[in-house]
């Protein structure tokens, strides 16, 4: 169950990453109120999760989801530039979480 709420989590930890991108510096409302909720259950979700999971694979997990996420995202939706470079780079975070999500059950 903590991984869940750790991928979770992660996920969460995008929605907050492109919410501070859309605040401008803060200064939208709807942009800012939605990074602070999305931020604290991010973290509330981590520091959850990391009760029972060790803490390296834990944290490197919640933010290679976050990363990888926040990284698609801006690439489809806010124009940052897509090259061959980054898709195979986005592949081995994917990987990596994937590699620590399987090892971390050992």
């Amino acid at each position: 169950m903590a991984w869940i709420v750790l991928m979770i989590s992660g996920v969460l930890e995008a929605g907050w990453a492109i919410s501070l991108k859309l605040s401008d510096g803060f200064s939208k409302l709807w942009p800012s109120v939605s990074f602070l909720v999305l931020a604290a259950v991010s973290f509330s979700g981590l520091a959850w999760a990391m009760r029972t999971l060790p803490a390296g694979p834990a944290y490197a997990v919640w933010t290679g989801i976050g990363a990888a996420l926040t990284a698609v995202i801006g690439m489809l939706w806010l124009g940052d530039a897509v090259s061959v470079l980054k898709i195979v780079s986005l592949v081995l975070i994917v990987a990596g979480v994937i590699g620590l999500n399987l090892a971390g059950s050992h």
